[in-house]
């Protein structure tokens, strides 16, 4: 899907791209291709965001997921996925996105092995993202 923003209600994907994630300190990543695919990929279904350092810089490259507005107000909350570092990984991101993500859509069981604890928060998973 392509043209205009993204669908109302959508949720958001925020990459990390400062001092570690994105840069030549994860090596043998193409890191601009990454972001390419999610923002190609994603285009229309949600807003894909570049941030600053999101402080868990040992988990580089870390992609976060946030519920639509819908499914936050239902109890869905915030994914953060780490170590996203290869072409796989990307592709469960994009199809679980554009299945609703969060609190709408199970994600792909992989995600779960890329399950991060956000600064300061509890772990939380994939698996507690599901419907």
């Amino acid at each position: 899907m392509s043209g205009g923003g993204p669908r109302p209600g959508a949720c958001t994907v925020s990459v990390c791209r400062d001092c570690c994630c994105g840069t030549q300190k994860v090596p043998g990543v193409d890191h601009d291709a990454q972001l390419d695919l999610l923002r190609r990929e994603l285009a229309g279904i949600c807003r894909v965001r570049v941030t600053r350092c999101l402080d868990v810089c040992e988990q580089a490259d870390v992609v976060v997921v946030q519920p639509s507005p819908a499914a936050r107000a239902a109890g869905a909350r915030p994914v953060w996925l780490g170590l996203v570092n290869d072409p796989g990984a990307v592709d469960d991101i994009v199809a679980w996105v554009r299945a609703g993500g969060p609190g709408v859509a199970a994600p792909p069981d992989v995600l779960d092995l890329y399950a991060i604890e956000p600064p300061g928060g509890r772990v939380v998973g994939a698996a507690d993202a599901a419907p």
